[in-house]
């Protein structure tokens, strides 16, 4: 197999980023951006993010997860902690979050640290998701080795039968991670390549510094 991939080209016509232009706190930013895509784009899934973390083989690895909540003090999140990204970001909290959404053109990278929130936190958001999101967070052993589907089906079917009627506990090894950032920089697509990017980098609590980057 060889397959040249040289004449794939899209020029970034769609908007700037301007440092001036800029606040002061990168969460505002974050959040002016995502209420534009989602309100402009929505077929775009705005909350998709990538998470990337090493692994305990050494590796870094990326995933597709979806974000639940932000604040200033940093991105939510939820998984099971005994998955292969649980156990990797609880031997390294150390993470990276980035968001490409396309149809704006823009793209957004967070370095941060990734630790558990609260309990009754994780509690309050597994009391409000669907029930079968709740029985699927119960069946699922997150990235071990499935014997096969029919398994995974037959266990959810055992535990529809054992909640009928009840409420569903949260399970101890699922819950959220937040990730409180120390660096975000704000990517936007412009022509000939000479695309805007302005990076905050945190300097004390919620104090930012900014700047920008060549392309």
């Amino acid at each position: 197999m060889n397959t040249d991939l040289g004449n794939y080209r899209k020029s970034y016509e769609k908007n700037e980023l301007l440092l001036e232009n800029a606040p002061e706190n990168p969460m505002e930013l974050f959040q002016k951006w995502f209420f534009e895509v989602d309100k402009f784009f929505p077929e775009i899934e705005t909350n998709a993010m990538t998470i990337s973390t090493y692994g305990q083989d050494g590796f870094p690895k990326n995933r597709v997860v979806l974000l639940k909540k932000f604040t200033y003090e940093g991105f939510i999140f939820y998984t099971n902690y005994n998955s292969e990204k649980g156990k990797a970001i609880k031997n390294n909290p150390n993470v990276c979050l980035s968001f490409f959404w396309h149809g704006a053109e823009r793209q957004i990278i967070i370095k941060g640290k990734a630790k558990k929130i609260a309990e009754n936190l994780s509690d309050g958001y597994f009391e409000s998701r669907p029930r079968g999101s709740q029985l699927g967070a119960i069946v699922s052993n997150q990235s071990d080795i499935l014997e096969s589907r029919d398994a995974l089906e037959q266990k959810l079917v055992a535990l529809e039968k054992k909640y009928e009627g009840k409420e569903i506990p949260r399970p101890s090894f699922w819950g959220g991670f937040i990730v409180e950032p120390v660096e975000i920089e704000f990517w936007q697509g412009r022509p000939n390549r000479l695309h805007d990017r302005i990076r905050y980098s945190l300097t004390s609590d919620y104090d930012w510094s900014k700047n920008r980057l060549s392309p």
